[in-house]
Formats: C-alpha cells, sequence, structure tokens
C-alpha cells in the first residue's frame, strides 16, 4: 500500500514539476526456448526499449535462482533507444522450466522478465529456435549486429546453427572482413547437433565511424557459392570517443534532440511512404551531426543541415522504397553526432501494409 502511494505521489510530482521519466517496454515478456538440450546452455536475449522521456538506468537485474546468468547495459538508454539483457541458462537439469528475472530501473518499479522451456536429453524439435533454413543447415538468425562500439572494443556475438544432415558437417564463413575473425565450436557438428560460430570484432580495425555493414556467407557443402540463401548480414556501429572530455566541455557541448524516434510508414499506400523528423539542438555549442545512414536499402534520407547552432532546428526526411524490403533486417535509421551524451541516435521504423 505505501508503495502504491509513493509511486502515484512521484508521478503527481513529475507532471507538477516538469520531470522527464524514463519508461521500460519490453519486446516481449515471456520468451519461449522450447527444447534444450541437456548441460548445453541457453542464452536468451530480452530486447526492451525506452519509451519515455528521460534516460533509462537499469541498476540491477536479480535472476531467479543461481542457474542464471545475466549480463545488462551498465550506460544509460536515451529515449527511444532499443537494449538488450542477456541471460544464459545452464541447463543442467532435466525437465520443464519457468525461470524469471527481475529488473530493477531507476525510479520505477521492478519488472519481470520470464524464459520457459524443456531441458531433453535430445532435442527433436528445432524449428521455432532456428528459422532459417539452408537445405542442409539450421540457424536461428541471418543477421548479426556489434552494437554500440568505442576504439579498442573487441565484442563478441555468437551465432548458433544445427546440422540437419546424417554426416557430421564442418561449417564455414566465406568473404569474412578483416576485422572480423570467426571460431568453430566444435570445428565438425555431429549430425543432428547444435554447433556455434563465435565472431569477434577487432574495432580499431573498423574503416569508418558509424554503421559498418558487410554480408558473409555459410559455405554448405564443399565448393558451395555465395548467394541470397546463404547470405548472413553483418554490422558493427563505431561510436566517437568523448573520454577524454572534462566536465566544464560536457557542459558546454551540444544536445541533440528528436522530436520522434519511431516513424511509421507504409508499403502499400504511397502517401505515408515519406516522414519528417526535426531535429533540435538543445545545447551550448554547434551540434555536427558527423554521419547519417540506413541499415536497409529499403530507405532513403535527406537531411537539411548537418550543423546546428544552438537553439536551431532542422529537417530528417525518411523514405521508404518497399521493392527493397527484406526480412533480413530491421528498418532503421543512424546518425552519429557530436553530442557526447547521446552520440547515437537511431530511428525505428515500422513498416505496415506489408503482404
Amino acid at each position: 500500500m505505501k508503495k502504491t502511494q509513493l509511486a502515484i505521489l512521484l508521478s503527481f510530482l513529475s507532471c507538477l514539476c516538469g520531470w522527464g521519466q524514463a519508461r521500460f517496454v519490453p519486446d516481449a515478456e515471456i520468451v519461449k526456448v522450447g527444447e534444450v538440450e541437456f548441460q548445453v546452455p541457453r542464452r536468451v536475449v530480452f530486447g526492451f526499449t525506452n519509451r519515455g522521456d528521460a534516460d533509462l538506468r537499469i541498476l540491477e537485474v536479480r535472476p531467479s535462482c543461481g542457474c542464471l546468468l545475466a549480463v545488462f547495459p551498465r550506460e544509460p538508454i536515451a529515449p527511444g533507444q532499443h537494449g538488450e539483457v542477456e541471460v544464459t541458462f545452464d541447463a543442467k537439469m532435466l525437465g520443464t522450466f519457468h525461470k524469471d528475472v527481475e529488473i530493477r530501473c531507476e525510479g520505477a518499479e521492478p519488472i519481470f522478465l520470464s524464459m520457459q522451456g524443456c531441458v531433453v536429453r535430445e532435442v527433436h524439435d528445432y524449428g521455432a529456435e532456428f528459422p532459417i533454413d539452408l537445405g542442409n543447415v539450421l540457424l536461428e538468425t541471418n543477421y548479426l549486429e556489434f552494437d554500440d562500439v568505442s576504439r579498442g572494443d573487441r565484442p563478441c556475438v555468437e551465432l548458433r546453427l544445427v546440422n540437419k544432415e546424417k554426416t557430421p558437417f564442418r561449417p564455414e564463413l566465406m568473404h569474412l572482413p578483416a576485422y572480423v575473425k570467426a571460431q568453430y565450436v566444435p570445428e565438425t557438428i555431429p549430425a543432428g547437433k547444435v554447433g556455434t560460430i563465435r565472431l569477434e570484432l577487432d574495432s580499431e580495425a573498423l574503416p569508418m565511424l558509424g554503421l559498418n555493414q558487410t554480408s558473409v556467407y555459410l559455405a554448405r557443402y564443399l565448393g558451395d557459392k555465395v548467394g541470397d540463401a546463404n547470405e548472413i548480414q553483418l554490422s558493427a556501429v563505431l561510436l566517437p570517443d568523448f573520454s577524454q572530455l572534462t566536465d566544464e566541455q560536457k557542459a558546454a557541448a551540444p544536445r541533440l534532440e528528436a522530436d520522434k524516434t519511431d516513424v511509421q510508414l507504409s508499403a502499400s499506400d504511397k502517401a505515408r511512404r515519406t516522414e519528417t523528423v526535426t531535429l533540435s539542438n538543445l545545447g551550448k555549442s554547434d551540434l555536427h551531426i558527423r554521419q547519417v545512414q540506413v541499415f536497409s536499402r529499403s530507405l532513403s534520407v535527406s537531411l537539411g543541415n548537418q550543423t546546428l547552432r544552438p537553439g536551431r532546428h532542422t529537417k530528417l526526411k525518411i523514405s521508404l522504397h518497399p521493392e527493397h524490403l527484406s526480412s533480413k533486417s530491421r528498418p532503421r535509421v543512424l546518425l552519429i553526432t557530436d553530442d557526447p551524451e547521446h552520440p547515437k541516435q537511431i530511428f525505428n521504423v515500422e513498416v505496415a501494409g506489408i503482404k
């Protein structure tokens, strides 16, 4: 009762004083992972978006038992931005499981997310967990991201795959860029089993600030060729470095604000294929927009001014080209700026009218 009264009082004061408030909105509250092989750890990613108008800070993530290991972003999530909480389940006990994590954010009530499934000695159904079918191999995804990378970082992402054949399979990625190294675990995947490709990014070798995007291809058999069927899109977002700024310089820095970060466009209605976003500089010095990039060729953008003086505005125009829509990526627009608090601004594009 006291907690409820306190929450109401804080909400009233927020409205009265004009305080901003963060809002943690999960992509899904429950993730069903199906069958999990005994003693093979299973990683689940709980995506979320800050739907509030202030930075979101996760203070703590509390797993419901010692069989879970949680990793969460320590940096604040800006309004409109997407984040991820990674939870790994050790799968050391057979049988059905229902595990929770409690997420505590600054100034908000706890949020509970769940993963459900069944630990078995031999997995028989991989369909829901590995939806990308390459014929002899199933993939859990064909789109991999290294997000929010700084120079010097060496982050890793993993791609799991299933060997559908009755003979062992040796995976290999073709056209791997020089800034990524691959490790195959195991090097040869037994028939009907799951393997992992672990990719490590050398951020020092990234060619440019902002979005670095390329395609790699999984060789399904000896002599396989590259093509749309075995393509895996790979992207990395390199952020500018503001670690050397003094407190005085940060106080005098520019500050980007957008009137919206979620954009709705239509694939069927020509009149709704373009949206305009207003960008403002609320800081104390000139704001420089260093990069304007799209994650999908189904989008194009135009920007009025790349330099904004304090208190000035400009327009970002986002247009949709439905003929280039692909299931391999989420349509988004990326801005890289010299705002030290929010050097990256993402605009998520929701597309209606897709058959």
